[in-house]
Order: C-alpha cells, then structure tokens, then sequence
C-alpha cells in the first residue's frame, strides 16, 4: 500500500471554493474512477489556514498512474474544473508526497 498526500494551498479566500469543488464535483469523479480517499483536513493551526490536505490510498504506483491520468484527462473533469475558476484562480500551489507504512504503522 502507498499513501499519497497532497496539500492544496489555496489563494487567500479561496478555500472555501476549494471545499465546496470538492464535495459537489471532485469526490463524485473519484468515485468514477476507484480512487479511494483517506481522509481530509483543514488547517486549524500552522503555517496557513488556506490549506486543504488529503490522502488517497492506492496499491501500487502503477494503480495510481493509471487511475489519476484517467481522472485528469477527463474532459467533463477538465470543464468544470476550468467553471470552478472563471472568475479568478482558487489553487496556488500543490505538495505532493508518497509515503510508504512503516512496519509498525496502524495503517498497512
């Protein structure tokens, strides 16, 4: 198992633009495409409260390329995501980071 986690800095005030593409277009083609979320979290302290972090969970890097290029090349993906920011840019940057369990982890 691999974990991947990404962190979403946002554009001051975008966030909630952000939270909202999420949870009314972004989760639906997730679904659509077996990509298996962990969780999410905003941040309540740190550097920034314009993050949003998540985890997906894949089984190999080979799955995750093959699922996640599906999902970006989606046109339908790509149109309302490009709707979601006609007005002015929500993403400013993106980390992102594979992680490996330790064999002591609780999550294997």
């Amino acid at each position: 198992m691999i974990v991947e986690m990404r962190i979403y800095h946002c554009l001051p005030t975008r966030l909630p633009a952000l939270l909202d593409r999420f949870t009314s277009i972004t989760l639906g083609f997730f679904e659509k495409y077996g990509i298996e979320q962990i969780g999410f979290w905003t941040t309540l302290i740190g550097p920034s409260n314009h993050t949003l972090t998540y985890m997906v969970k894949w089984e190999n890097l080979a799955e995750r390329e093959q699922k996640w290029n599906a999902f970006q090349a989606d046109a339908e993906w790509i149109a309302k995501r490009i709707a979601t920011e006609a007005e002015r840019p929500i993403v400013e940057r993106v980390e992102n980071y594979f992680l490996t369990p330790t064999d002591f982890s609780a999550l294997r």
